[in-house]
């Protein structure tokens, strides 16, 4: 019994010792950035390029074509641009016991 309280009390002057020590030194903060500068003849030069000039309207040299054409193209000759569907899957029926 003895040697336990022995060990909490050196335990608990360690704990001390050490935020007396935490205390009394002189802590300093560092910096993690450097202010901002200026960049030399920043003045005389433009800060962003100009926006390139567009009319937001949609090109019109391709008319849009339609995934499937109908059924008049297809007798003309019109191709689809997309493959048919694949037929269901169907299995035989259940028999039952």
């Amino acid at each position: 019994m003895l040697l336990a309280c022995a060990l909490i009390v050196s335990g608990l002057a360690v704990s001390g010792l050490s935020l007396a020590q935490l205390n009394a030194s002189n802590l300093q903060m560092a910096q993690a950035t450097q202010p901002l500068q200026s960049t030399p003849g920043a003045e005389t030069k433009p800060s962003a390029p100009p926006e390139p000039t567009t009319t937001g309207a949609r090109p019109s040299e391709v008319p849009p074509q339609p995934a499937r054409p109908d059924a008049e193209a297809q007798k003309a000759g019109a191709a689809t641009a997309l493959p048919p569907a694949p037929a269901e899957k169907t299995a035989a029926p259940i028999k039952e016991r």
